[in-house]
């Protein structure tokens, strides 16, 4: 057989393949549509359910047996799960912005494409917006692997009463965007201080005189470079895209695990999906050995805890709340019967959600 012809025998079963993907996403979406009738007929009006998706993400990456890579086909299910859920209804998703911050990939990474994103210039926006329904699902920045903890989420909590009803974890590569020439012709250096803190050893060794900036985001970060000839960025590749501001330099963060981690918040709260995290608020009553009474009820029922953060309560001088994070969900026996002995103990415990663990 001739190349040329094993060649269009190839690309014509590519095009069946590609006639039977297509039939069957329609006939899946129509399948998820009339469930959404079903559930508004019942007076269900909540399409997305994210332990449902965190289990068939799951499912598709178990599965999976190659030559594509487990995140690459995790990534093209979630945005036909993305569309599903946008022909079901319209979906808003609030986020830190402005258009081009990691918390915006983030929302997508966890939504997908197809659901409409609202930039927001605060945290306390966002948690203000998903409160008032002017957004069904807000996402929010926790903490980062090299940096710590991001105390205005953990604060914005404190009076909320809004869910956790997710988690998204987004590897952070950092970028130096600039429309200079090269590094030589940079006299500035315009960055979230986070990110200045993520690329001190880089900056130090690679633009030692250079003049550093602190803005309120990487994407105005970006934005600001795009405007001036020998200034830079640190951002996001997404950011350098959406400004026009081409990268010099890749990855430049100091440590090549730097890891963000993101809460997603709504008004509802999600089911166990098998491999969950309940998140909580407590304070503790003033005296000796305070601590070790909240924490002796998690360790007798064998329950993990996988985070613990304090922060001052408002209440009164030298007084602390604690946010704690522990694998399993609340309507889990073991976890239930723990949180019933630890509020108890607690001057006071709030729940702030229990929700399926990221997905890749």
């Amino acid at each position: 057989m001739a190349e040329s012809e094993e060649l269009e025998q190839l690309r014509q079963r590519i095009d069946r393949i590609d006639k039977q993907i297509q039939d069957l996403i329609n006939e899946r979406v129509a399948l998820a549509i009339s469930i959404a009738r079903l559930k508004q007929t019942a007076g269900d009006g909540s399409f997305y359910r994210p332990e449902r998706e965190a289990q068939i993400l799951r499912t598709v990456t178990e599965r999976n047996r190659g030559p594509l890579r487990d995140k690459d086909m995790a990534r093209l299910f979630r945005e036909i799960m993305s569309a599903t859920l946008a022909a079901e209804a319209p979906t808003t998703v609030a986020f830190l912005g402005p258009q081009g911050t990691y918390t915006q990939d983030a929302a997508i990474k966890h939504f997908g494409h197809s659901v409409g994103t609202i930039p927001l210039a605060t945290i306390e926006e966002v948690f203000g917006a998903v409160e008032r329904e002017q957004a069904n699902f807000g996402v929010v920045p926790v903490e980062n692997s090299t940096e710590g903890v991001v105390t205005h989420t953990l604060d914005g909590f404190v009076d909320s009463p809004l869910q956790i009803c997710g988690e998204v974890v987004l590897r952070i590569r950092h970028q130096l965007l600039t429309k200079a020439g090269s590094l030589a012709e940079v006299n500035k250096v315009y960055s979230h201080i986070q990110s200045l803190a993520q690329c001190r050893r880089w900056l130090a060794e690679t633009l030692p005189d250079v003049a550093t900036a602190v803005v309120a985001s990487n994407a105005e970060a970006a934005r600001l470079a795009s405007q001036e000839p020998t200034a830079a960025a640190i951002a996001s590749a997404a950011a350098g895209e959406i400004y026009d501001v081409p990268t010099v330099a890749a990855d430049i963060e100091d440590h090549p695990g730097n890891t963000t981690r993101f809460l997603v918040i709504g008004q509802e709260r999600p089911g166990p999906s098998g491999r969950d995290k309940t998140s909580l608020l407590v304070s503790s009553r003033n005296r000796p050995g305070a601590l070790h009474r909240l924490l002796s009820p998690l360790a007798a029922r064998d329950v993990s805890l996988t985070r613990i953060e304090s922060r001052p309560a408002r209440s009164g001088l030298w007084e602390y709340v604690f946010f704690i994070d522990i694998e399993g969900h609340v309507e889990d026996e073991n976890i239930r019967a723990a949180l019933g002995e630890l509020e108890s103990e607690a001057a006071f415990m709030k729940l702030l959600g229990a929700y399926p663990r990221a997905v890749l």
